[in-house]
């Protein structure tokens, strides 16, 4: 799913190429996508794009009279920049936004339609879609902290509540945690006044680092490869890679379809985090520690 950098990367692309256009039509491919009634697409015909602002993981773009459009591309969601009235074809092609200048494709990998567009004619109706989450770079160490313990839960769960946090994912809390040296299963009411200052401190750097690098691709093209996996990205999605900072391999929980990944020397002092699916099955065989890890590979 696209996160906070790569939202905040489509932005960049976009701002050049739609603020202050006129957005000729919108071309619906699926009907599942739109979710809202009113106003319908006809009413943003001709209107001209006046703000692109972020909520959460979504993409929310303001018109002339206070007409909003709101992204949410989910998991599989994509954005694309093509010349003008390009024609929506295949399957995975949602919808078409059309500009003077060029059309903004959606379009949504896999069978599942989870990606959704809703439609306002106020900013007051659009900020419902707001799931309440603050903006970490708007906030101090100690509101930070208040929200993050206003209910006890593990860091990776409240790293990627969008309702503490926002525009925070799975791919960029492993990153922020591996910063940090805290494992994905502390829980927030348990971590000290060094680790606060850690962790706030790596939420900050790591999303600042991403979003950084991710404008500077997107100020010479659009971004057409928005991935949660990138090959230099710390942990995230490099299961049984070396840790760039201590060499040892990367490890990883899986549950629901998700995957979490950390590095147990510098994360979890050397122990090993129960993997759901194979701590079930190994049971009492199941390694605590990377050298039992190691024995076990070995025999």
């Amino acid at each position: 799913m696209p996160e906070l950098p790569d939202i905040a990367a489509y932005l960049t692309a976009l701002d050049t190429r739609i603020l202050g256009e006129p957005l000729t039509k919108i071309r619906l491919a699926s009907p599942f996508l739109l979710r809202t009634f009113t106003p319908p697409t006809t009413a943003f015909e001709n209107q001209t794009v006046r703000t692109l602002c972020r909520i959460g993981k979504r993409i929310a773009i303001g018109f002339d009279n206070d007409l909003w459009l709101v992204l949410h591309l989910m998991i599989a969601g994509r954005l694309h920049w093509k010349p003008p009235a390009t024609r929506l074809a295949g399957k995975n092609q949602l919808a078409a936004f059309d500009f003077p200048n060029g059309s903004l494709l959606l379009t949504e990998a896999g069978s599942s339609r989870r990606a959704s567009l809703h439609l306002f004619s106020s900013i007051e109706e659009m900020l419902t879609t707001d799931p309440g989450g603050i903006d970490v770079f708007a906030i101090t160490a100690e509101q930070f902290q208040s929200a993050m313990t206003k209910e006890n839960h593990t860091l990776k769960r409240a790293l990627t509540d969008p309702r503490i946090l926002s525009g925070i994912g799975n791919a960029y809390s492993d990153e922020i945690l591996h910063a940090a040296k805290l494992s994905p299963i502390r829980q927030t009411n348990k971590l000290t006044a060094d680790e606060w200052q850690r962790l706030h401190h790596a939420i900050k750097s790591v999303l600042q680092l991403w979003i950084d690098r991710l404008q500077t691709e997107a100020q010479s093209g659009f971004p057409e490869k928005v991935t949660a996996f990138r090959p230099d990205m710390a942990v995230h999605g490099r299961f049984g890679l070396p840790c760039p900072v201590c060499g040892q391999p990367i490890q990883r929980i899986r549950y629901a379809g998700n995957e979490t990944n950390y590095c147990a020397t510098c994360q979890t002092d050397g122990r090993l985090l129960a993997d759901r699916g194979l701590s079930r099955l190994l049971g009492k065989d199941w390694p605590k520690t990377l050298e039992e890890l190691e024995l076990l590979r070995r025999r």
